[in-house]
């Protein structure tokens, strides 16, 4: 059986030192770090998601505070309320938690976000200094995948990584990362044609997708690194976009969903946070 990535663990042991250092950073300049939410609507998975943030910042010492906005907000009045968090001294950072009401412009209004608090790092600005290879605030799931890969000595360099969706929250912004971990990449999306010809070729493949247990044993070949960042709910079970069962004696490590990457989102979460915060109080 392929061993077990276990993101739980390692977000545990990123959390306790994000403490540390948050600890240390508050002591020197007597300020705590600051992190604002913005949710609009009752969406039940975006709440579990903002409550989750919330307890982890606050477990690091970092205050968290959550704006909540019903979904008839309009697009002037969001921007309103991040063009006030820009210029809130006591702010660090500010997460637009996704999906937004249709009406609103995610595009635009999250490029209203300062770049030195866009925690998620979601702003042009960000998406083109990643590309480039510059530092930048990197979007917190892919951002954990290379903290895992790293923590497991899995060095992507030389290797095919095979990238299965192109958001702009995963796909893209995690081939950018392979890239420049010294990875061939290829990017499979909705489009693809023969698609197990590609994933078979993988050495390390990357699924976000949204179907559960959409990957099955045929998908992959012997000693597939496979990293699961799917999450879906099945009759009130967690399944992820890779069918554990299916591939698990096939494969040589694998990411377990719940338990693999979804902790890591966080605990990056809480770290671009800090780096926020070390961006703005000198």
């Amino acid at each position: 059986m392929g061993k077990i990535l276990d993101g739980k663990a390692l977000a545990k042991k990123i959390r306790k030192a994000v403490k540390i250092e948050t600890e240390n950073l508050i002591e020197k300049h007597g300020v705590t770090p600051h992190l604002a939410v913005i949710l609009i609507g009752d969406d039940p998975a975006s709440e579990t998601y903002v409550s989750s943030k919330e307890r982890a910042s606050k477990r690091a010492g970092i205050k968290s505070t959550i704006i909540r906005k019903n979904t008839s907000i309009s697009e002037a009045e969001l921007i309103n309320i991040i063009n006030d968090l820009n210029q809130d001294k006591n702010v660090h950072g500010i997460l637009l938690q996704l999906p937004i009401p249709k009406h609103i412009d995610s595009e635009k209004v999250i490029n209203m976000i300062d770049p030195k608090k866009d925690v998620d790092g979601f702003s042009n600005y960000h998406v083109a200094r990643l590309n480039k290879g510059f530092d930048a605030l990197v979007p917190c799931t892919p951002l954990g995948i290379m903290e895992i890969l790293s923590e497991y000595q899995i060095d992507p360099k030389g290797k095919h990584a095979v990238v299965m969706g192109r958001s702009q929250i995963v796909g893209k912004p995690m081939a950018s990362l392979l890239l420049k971990a010294n990875a061939t990449v290829t990017v499979t999306h909705s489009k693809t044609q023969k698609i197990k010809s590609i994933t078979n070729q993988a050495d390390i493949l990357v699924v976000a997708v949204g179907k559960a247990k959409m990957i099955d044993e045929s998908y992959i070949k012997s000693g597939a690194i496979l990293i699961d960042v799917g999450i879906s709910r099945v009759d009130g079970k967690l399944y992820g976009d890779i069918d554990f069962d299916s591939v698990k004696e096939k494969a040589s490590y694998i990411t377990p969903v719940p338990g693999g990457v979804g902790p890591m989102t966080i605990a990056m979460l809480l770290k671009n946070t800090l780096k926020c915060y070390k961006n703005i109080v000198k």
